[in-house]
């Protein structure tokens, strides 16, 4: 089968930070990749260098045949690579409408009459604002403004992240019913093991910026332990429902801080190391309320 993508020996980062080492991968036509593992293994890195938001350092990135890996982002969309990123990045000030209008791009797969079709509530809402509809609605909205790309390799930036359950399930449907009747490739990163595993057909496990395994998505459902000797086990367990993707942790004393910005090597302990919001205040700008004397960290990979 002809391949959509193919890495191959890849290394990048942020300037002259590299977070990406050696990374390989193939992705056929109308095949779907789920990118697994811990936060900061760079998951998110990955997908911002196939999209051309990176610092390239060595390898090559193979779109559809054609080297891409010098080319600006815009052209890579032209080629056909959609992204919908992790934090839905919508415009607020624009209706649901003209967010998806804006993004059109001439083709006969996708219209605005598709896009209602696989998410009718963005047809309810399309005279509201980006700012004025949920964000479960708002995740519809982003995955749908990709689409209108028409593309043809598709990256999926967590996209379940802090969503009730209800929304989750109804985005787990779409994503299958997409996989089902479109010539589309996906490559979707996501927190939530199991539920990432069971709509692709392949898995590829990261770990320090490395790939570590790369299989059938199947394997690893069949085989809890071995996905559980590289994911910490109460994530992994989380991960069999998707009333987890909502559902808060609880606090440990014993756990290590993230090992990422300015705490990188740190003795000190997190009292919430499995909370979203203190582990992504640990790789941004933000201060940390846990820990008020340290100073706040730089941006890290996700």
């Amino acid at each position: 089968m002809p391949e959509a993508l193919r890495l191959s020996g890849l290394r990048a980062g942020y300037g002259e930070t590299v977070i990406l080492e050696d990374v390989a991968l193939a992705l056929p036509e109308r095949g779907s990749l789920a990118v697994l593992g811990r936060n900061g293994v760079g998951k998110t890195t990955l997908l911002a260098t196939i999209m051309g938001h990176t610092t390239f350092h060595a390898g090559a990135v193979s779109f559809g045949g054609r080297q891409v890996e010098r080319l600006p982002v815009y052209e890579r969309v032209r080629l056909g690579i959609g992204y919908v990123p992790q934090g839905r990045d919508i415009f607020p000030s624009l209706s649901v409408e003209e967010n998806l209008h804006v993004a059109a791009r001439t083709g006969k797969r996708w219209t605005l009459e598709r896009v209602y079709d696989l998410f009718p509530r963005l047809a309810e809402r399309k005279h509201h604002r980006g700012n004025q509809i949920s964000g479960g609605e708002q995740q519809m909205l982003a995955i749908g403004r990709a689409l209108m790309g028409n593309p043809t390799l598709l990256l999926m930036d967590e996209p379940l992240e802090g969503l009730a359950p209800i929304i989750v399930e109804a985005l787990l449907k779409s994503l299958e019913r997409l996989l089902a009747e479109d010539e589309l490739a996906v490559i979707l990163v996501e927190q939530h093991a199991k539920l990432a595993l069971q709509v692709t057909r392949e898995a590829l496990v990261m770990s320090r910026g490395r790939v570590i395994h790369q299989g059938l998505s199947r394997e690893l459902l069949a085989d809890p332990e071995r996905l559980g000797a590289w994911w910490s086990r109460s994530r992994w367990n989380a991960s069999f429902s998707p009333s987890a993707a909502s559902r808060p942790s609880s606090p440990s004393r014993s756990a290590p801080l993230p090992r990422t910005g300015s705490n990188r090597g740190s003795s000190r302990r997190c009292l919430w190391p499995s909370k979203p919001a203190c582990a992504i205040r640990c790789i941004t700008r933000l201060p940390c309320s846990r820990w008020p004397g340290r100073a706040p960290a730089g941006r890290g990979p996700r």
